[in-house]
């Protein structure tokens, strides 16, 4: 595969923004990733050979960094990456279960995707969203408190085109390759909409304001702590 002229050219003036916003051309190679990941749904030959033209750097150093990061794709992703959270508490509390239970229900193992390209499982780890235990992410989007029946009827949703909204965020739902731009550094407008924390998420905050709780100012001893 090679970028067309059109998409070369779309490429390079995405690109150059990005680069411009880092004191070193370098440093712009993880968004410069995202970007080639937004067109090709996944990190190509040719992305890599782009992202080290324009970094000035060689291809092996910009595979290197692709290969290290799970967020980036080695093959193909489908339209939605549907991620089922099975570290510690979310899979004590069902992840394990839904995991197995999508994964036949799919057809497809971690970081497979179905034959119709709607869907790539993928295992993740920490969402930092314990308290919503146990967590999916559709495409970086939460849904939170999920079941093993809920899980399968999400992605029945999103094989058949229906609309699906995450738990918290943005009411649409991007597919990969917008999901990839975004995090290029090429917002959708979506940030703002949408509650940003549910209610597990505030209770430490309630409880300290109850109590007139703070944290200690700089320079402040808390009490058991050593002065020495």
């Amino acid at each position: 595969m090679t970028y067309s002229p059109e998409v070369r050219e779309r490429l390079e003036t995405d690109a150059k923004e990005i680069i411009d916003r880092y004191p070193r051309p370098r440093s712009a190679l993880l968004p410069l990733l995202h970007l080639v990941q937004s067109v090709d749904g996944y990190i190509s030959d040719d992305g890599h050979e782009f992202c080290a033209e324009m970094l000035g750097l060689s291809k092996a150093e910009v595979v290197g960094v692709s290969t290290f990061y799970t967020m980036y794709k080695r093959e193909p992703a489908g339209e939605y990456n549907v991620g089922v959270c099975t570290n510690a508490l979310c899979a004590i509390m069902g992840g394990d279960q839904i995991w197995d239970e999508l994964s036949e229900h799919v057809g497809v193992g971690h970081d497979e995707t179905t034959s119709d390209g709607k869907i790539t499982l993928e295992r993740l780890e920490c969402n930092a969203a314990c308290d919503f235990a146990p967590v999916m992410m559709v495409n970086w989007e939460f849904f939170d408190n999920q079941t093993p029946e809920s899980a399968k009827q999400l992605v029945d949703d999103l094989q058949a085109g229906k609309e699906v909204s995450p738990t918290r965020g943005p009411r649409r739902l991007c597919t990969f390759k917008e999901a990839s731009r975004i995090l290029a550094g090429f917002p959708d407008g979506q940030a703002g909409d949408g509650p940003p924390a549910g209610g597990p998420s505030l209770e430490g905050l309630k409880i300290a304001k109850a109590n007139g709780w703070e944290a200690p100012k700089p320079g402040e001893q808390t009490e058991g702590s050593d002065a020495s």
